[in-house]
């Protein structure tokens, strides 16, 4: 326990924040069946499809993320198969995703994400991906996903999240997909919500030719399953967010040249002193952070040893991570 302390001031802290981003790649081959849908875990409520990176049962295997289908009101049919099911996938995701409008409505899905009165995505396809990979958000702009179908391959991109990122939502940040890197106001396919990792895609034919109609007999599943035997790839960076709070801890030519280590004295003497005159010498092993009534919070130790007397003077850098 120290016995000497000095006050940090405000000169003496200083904070950062950096983004790590990792390349995560989802291949088609595990999407599509690699081990004969053994990593594909459907559920007796039938609501959404788990990817799994290998088979769901196996103590390795990895959640990669869940798909599901849902529409508006506006596609609604008794006929439908599961039509109460897929009406609440789709007022859900919207639910957190879009929010209420001023008459406590749900919102629709917006093709632009002006949410305005401009077309709207009435019937989606929802990829929900695992934390596990998209950390604390989706990269802007990273964002490629390939489909292919009987009309051929289409790639589905943020093209524009960098710039043209959208706020509006009260799941934070999102960004209109195209598929064409050009980004034409009006054309686009779906949305990247990238702090919640969701992926929204319009189920029409504008993206790509799939096998069936899904807003017809196809049950979430059979949807889910139709879907991932469009899959070619899918690409994107994640992104941590670590910060740091940086101490400087700076120890002048008259300061801690003393150790409150018991051993330091022997008989009422200093053991580092050989001549009674000469000055008291310290090295310095690790550095304690305390609050403001003396209580240790954090402890630094350094990788060896340093020597400090009254002629040098000395400044540690403690760094906090979270």
């Amino acid at each position: 326990m120290a016995t000497v302390f000095k006050n940090l001031l405000s000169n003496d802290v200083a904070t950062t924040r950096t983004l790590l981003n990792e390349a995560i790649p989802i291949t088609g081959t595990i999407v599509s069946g690699t081990y004969n849908d053994e990593n594909i875990k459907d559920y007796a409520h039938g609501m959404f499809q788990s990817v799994y990176d290998y088979p769901y049962l196996s103590s390795s295997a990895n959640h990669i993320f869940d798909l599901t289908y849902g529409y508006s009101s506006d596609l609604s049919s008794s006929l439908n198969t599961q039509n109460a099911k897929k009406l609440n996938v789709y007022n859900q995701m919207a639910q957190v995703l879009v929010g209420y409008d001023t008459n406590g409505a749900v919102r629709k899905f917006d093709r632009d994400g002006d949410l305005t009165s401009g077309d709207k995505l009435d019937a989606c396809v929802f990829i929900n991906y695992s934390r596990l990979l998209t950390k604390d958000e989706v990269k802007k702009g990273s964002f490629r996903l390939t489909l292919s179908g009987s009309s051929g391959h289409k790639t589905i991109g943020d093209y524009n999240g960098v710039n043209g990122y959208k706020v509006n939502s009260p799941a934070g940040e999102y960004g209109v997909l195209y598929t064409a890197s050009a980004a034409v106001p009006g054309t686009g396919v779906g949305l990247i919500y990238y702090q919640a990792g969701v992926a929204v895609l319009t189920a029409s034919s504008d993206i790509v030719t799939l096998a069936e109609d899904f807003t017809g007999s196809y049950t979430i599943s059979g949807s889910a399953d139709q879907v991932r035997k469009c899959w070619d790839d899918n690409d994107f960076n994640n992104t941590t967010e670590l910060n740091s709070t940086i101490y400087f801890c700076r120890l002048s030519n008259n300061e801690f040249n003393y150790s409150s280590n018991p051993t330091y004295l022997s008989g009422s003497k200093i053991v580092t002193k050989n001549v009674s005159s000469d000055p008291s010498v310290s090295y310095i092993t690790s550095i304690g952070l305390y609050s403001a009534d003396n209580e240790l919070l954090a402890v630094a130790k350094l990788s060896e040893p340093l020597k400090k007397d009254q002629n040098n003077e000395l400044t540690l850098r403690v760094r906090l991570d979270y």
